[in-house]
């Protein structure tokens, strides 16, 4: 069925309303007795059409029922800014693999270097693609891009997570099914950009409990990096 996302969900009725509303009764052709599901903070709404017009479409829940897709864990991807539009791509496979949310972080080593201002406009843009992700991908939720950050910004970030697990291409981590996954509900995971991380920042990441992870001596693309890391760990907690 097609797949919308509301930030608002009553059991007896629901209201899709703007570019959602047209997109269904101009683009779909949806008509009054048709199912759609609508999407609501995990949650699942498998509603028949009632009432359907170019701005507006009501819809009655049928069935209620918790995200099938939805992982069991939430992993914060920190991803440090990378070259062009690789950014783009990152955020669509790390949405559709079930990532909780994403924050651009800017590094020493970041060849591409927005000011907070201008990568506004980019966020935004990134956002879209999220939510498109999100629909074709089943997801319960949106991932919410976030305001890019610092590191020093960044690392005081990471505190809220359960655990946080750095990708460091230098040998001397561990491999990610030695990382205590058990008893970690909230994941932070930091992928640097072309150049990688410094020693130091890789030094300051570790002095706060950061658990340093190698793959193996292949040399992966940043926008490569968070596919393999992200696929790794949804399936050693058992999501994928």
């Amino acid at each position: 069925m097609p797949r919308f996302f509301t930030e608002y969900a009553d059991s007896h009725e629901i209201m899709i309303t703007g570019e959602d509303a047209w997109h269904i009764g101009r683009s779909l052709r949806m008509r009054v007795g048709e199912m759609l599901t609508v999407c609501c903070d995990g949650i699942d709404y498998d509603c028949e059409i009632m009432k359907i017009t170019d701005k507006e479409v009501f819809l009655h829940p049928v069935k209620i029922s918790p995200c099938a897709s939805e992982p069991n864990i939430k992993i914060t991807l920190y991803q440090a800014v990378p070259k062009q539009d690789k950014l783009a791509e990152i955020v669509q496979k790390a949405t559709e693999l079930g990532v909780f949310e994403i924050v651009p972080v800017l590094t020493s080593r970041c060849v591409a270097r927005p000011e907070k201002a201008d990568f506004e406009k980019k966020r935004q843009r990134l956002q879209k693609i999220a939510v498109s992700a999100s629909k074709q991908s089943g997801r319960g939720i949106i991932p919410e891009i976030k305001p890019l950050l610092t590191w020093k910004e960044a690392l005081a970030d990471m505190q809220k997570q359960d655990l946080n697990i750095m990708l460091y291409e230098e040998k001397g981590g561990i491999r990610f099914d030695n990382i205590p996954l058990e008893s970690s509900s909230h994941i932070g995971l930091f992928i640097g950009s072309e150049g990688g991380i410094s020693e130091q920042e890789a030094q300051e990441a570790i002095s706060m409990g950061c658990y340093r992870v190698w793959l193996g001596n292949r040399i992966l693309r940043c926008e490569t990096a968070p596919t393999v890391a992200i696929s790794i760990l949804m399936y050693l907690s058992n999501n994928m």
